[in-house]
């Protein structure tokens, strides 16, 4: 316990470092047209007819700060690289920074890889320490702004993360649960160059109110069509139990950044194809569509 305590303290402190890693603005989202929901929190919904008005200044002005939210396996990894390749911001992915301290054997490898494993939450106190260590890193090579994906997941990381820097916007990214399960069971990682890749090939009907959803598989090259391997977690038992702890305990942090104004929620209506450019219409970024090619 003692340990830990040192470990909270140390990773707390360590995480004003994102203060000198980003530049705050206030100025981006001004032009908001909030809906209120049932609950009296306001929040930003993307389908047809009510696109925010979002502005986004040239990235030499400034630097975005955006948090990614979604259950996993609903392709945050995915949206935020493409949008970290189009506006020249860094993806920091919190689940990648777990799985390279596992490839590590650092002092915290073998205890990862238990919770991993068994589909739990990494504690805050570690996943602080990661991320800090990152940004701290980034800072050093003189990266400005972020795009978070997979952190805060708690009210308590989001408490951390609001103490020190401004967040601009967070993402909420929507998939069907049945539909989640399935790209889950279709994820394959080449275990030479470490491409991600996705063989399941998703044709949902319509049902209960929810548009029918089609996704293509995302296949490998021929060469590492052989060297695919599945993910030790992406089991149907594990990936079920990860979906519901998400919702137990990472859905509050979607109504604590609604209830600032802040959440941006995007359904998936299908694929990459389908998907990527209403994201960008969405997130008004229509003068960036000629460099779609380069986030590819």
């Amino acid at each position: 316990m003692a340990a830990l305590t040192r470990l909270s303290k140390s990773s707390f402190s360590s995480l004003s470092s994102l203060s000198s890693v980003s530049r705050i603005s206030r100025s981006l989202y001004s032009g908001f047209a909030p809906d209120t929901s049932s609950h009296g929190a306001t929040s930003y919904s993307p389908r047809l007819g009510s696109t925010p008005n979002l502005a986004v200044k040239d990235t030499k002005d400034r630097s975005v700060q955006w948090v990614f939210l979604g259950s996993p396996g609903v392709g945050k990894g995915t949206y935020a690289s493409r949008l970290s390749n189009l506006l020249g911001v860094p993806h920091i992915a919190t689940g990648d920074l777990v799985r390279e301290e596992l490839a590590s054997s650092g002092p915290l490898s073998q205890e990862l890889s238990e919770i991993v494993n068994q589909g739990k939450l990494v504690s805050d106190e570690i996943i602080i320490n990661l991320l800090s260590k990152r940004l701290e890193a980034g800072g050093a090579k003189g990266e400005l702004g972020f795009i978070l994906d997979g952190f805060p997941r708690t009210i308590r990381q989001a408490e951390i993360l609001e103490g020190v820097t401004e967040i601009d916007l967070v993402l909420n990214l929507k998939l069907r649960e049945d539909v989640l399960l399935e790209k889950c069971l279709g994820r394959r990682t080449c275990s030479q160059c470490g491409g991600n890749f996705n063989v399941a090939s998703i044709n949902v009907k319509g049902a209960n109110g929810h548009p029918a959803i089609s996704m293509a598989p995302l296949l490998p090259p021929a060469h590492c069509m052989s060297k695919l391997v599945t993910r030790a977690d992406d089991t149907e038992e594990v990936i079920k139990h990860r979906i519901h702890v998400y919702n137990e305990k990472s859905r509050p942090v979607e109504e604590f950044y609604r209830s600032r104004g802040k959440l941006l929620e995007f359904d998936l209506p299908g694929g990459i194809p389908e998907s990527w450019p209403k994201l960008l219409e969405a997130l008004n970024l229509d003068d960036y569509k000629e460099k779609q090619s380069a986030a590819a």
